[in-house]
């Protein structure tokens, strides 16, 4: 990272010497002075503090020895940009304003200014500053490239509020459409709408936000989850089971998400056939653990342990599973003498301890595990990227 921001900040100093060069020249010329030394003392001092490794203090000296101009604007702009992604957003907030102050600067410059002014703001957490300068962005006739940066940003910082239709409006239709992850995302805020509508009892409000989600993003798991759960709120237990089954037609990683929900439904309806039936076309794919789990529970009850132990064990022969492993040695603890079972709850204690310590689900972007799922990951904020860990050690 130092070389990094060093290599930045050696092509910053190039491109300040280029220009202050350059102007000393010209003005040379103008006036027909006798010959001056082509560069000032500062630039000198600053890239003695660029190579005795100082980042801090050329970066001070370059910006006085630099001139404020139409020229020297883009320098301007990438010396308070280096400041920022040191954690200086103070300082680049100086640099900006500076910028943004002189009269001299094209539409274009002044957009661009207020665009990394706005990232500043952003970045202290001045929200409401940053949202009147990217809302002015926004209504105002600069380019596309710079009015789509504003929407973006625009749209993180509603993120932040938590101001799920503003965000929608920011984003609808032309991010929505052109990126999949703002496609996603913006599910996502719909399905946020639908919980505060539900919380204030308005299903049928939310019903039309999850409609929605499904409409922009027709694999939004989260959707159908919560539609599922407006049906359970209203004692449809049927239509309930509609809408969980749907989530493993979407994305059978998630699969786990439902199981629990679903068979408390086929219970209320007394329909353990319905429920079996499920289990039955989850077991033909690759099943999660917590399918061969539950079904191992169906066939404990109508079968016994013997079949129950004889079915997880053939499971584990193909998939193999801590928490398949664990579960297997409860059945086995609920048929043995004794002295066996000491020995078998030592082990389980083994397992339980390492299950135990194992995160449930992890964001396939950025890494980020945690034993709760997040629909919107913690780490990199991405929606709909944290799915059940599968494997060994996970399902």
């Amino acid at each position: 990272m130092a070389n990094v921001l060093l290599l930045a900040l050696l092509v910053a100093a190039i491109a300040i010497g280029w220009w202050l060069g350059r102007w000393e020249g010209s003005r040379q010329r103008t006036q027909r002075a006798p010959p001056s030394p082509p560069l000032p003392r500062d630039y000198f001092v600053g890239l003695n503090y660029l190579l005795n490794e100082q980042p801090d203090r050329a970066i001070e000296t370059f910006t006085q020895a630099l001139e404020v101009n139409s020229e020297t604007v883009e320098t301007h702009i990438a010396l308070g940009n280096l400041y920022r992604s040191r954690g200086e957003a103070d300082r680049a907030v100086r640099i900006h304003q500076n910028l943004l102050a002189r009269p001299a600067l094209t539409a274009a410059q002044s957009g661009q200014v207020q665009l990394e002014l706005s990232r500043d703001f952003l970045n202290l957490g001045l929200l409401d500053r940053a949202e009147r300068l990217l809302l002015s962005l926004h209504k105002a006739n600069v380019d596309d490239e710079q009015k789509l940066a504003a929407k973006r940003l625009l749209v993180d910082l509603f993120q932040r509020e938590k101001e799920w239709s503003q965000a929608l409006e920011i984003a609808q239709p032309q991010l929505v459409r052109q990126d999949p992850d703002m496609r996603r995302a913006a599910a996502h805020w719909l399905c946020e709408l639908a919980l505060q509508h539900r919380r204030n009892a308005s299903p049928s409000l939310a019903r039309k936000a999850l409609r929605q989600a499904l409409h922009i993003d027709t694999a939004c798991v989260r959707a159908n989850w919560i539609l599922g759960q407006l049906e359970w709120d209203i004692g449809q237990y049927r239509s309930a089971i509609r809408y969980w089954q749907r989530v493993p037609e979407q994305d059978p990683s998630f699969t786990t998400l439902v199981l629990e929900p679903l068979r408390d439904a086929y219970r209320l309806l007394d329909d353990d056939d319905g429920w079996w039936q499920f289990l039955e076309q989850q077991l033909q794919r690759t099943p999660p653990t917590s399918v061969v789990i539950m079904a191992a529970d169906a066939l404990h009850r109508r079968q016994g342990a013997e079949i129950a132990c004889a079915f997880v064990s053939d499971q584990l022969r193909d998939h193999p599973s801590l928490r398949g492993v664990d579960y297997l040695m409860d059945l086995y603890l609920a048929d043995s003498d004794p002295g066996e079972r000491d020995r078998l709850e030592l082990l389980k204690q083994h397992t339980h301890q390492l299950l135990s310590i194992r995160p449930r689900y992890r964001c396939q972007r950025c890494g980020f595990a945690a034993e709760q799922l997040n629909w919107q990951c913690p780490s990199c904020h991405s929606w709909g990227t944290s799915k059940p860990i599968t494997g060994l050690e996970g399902e």
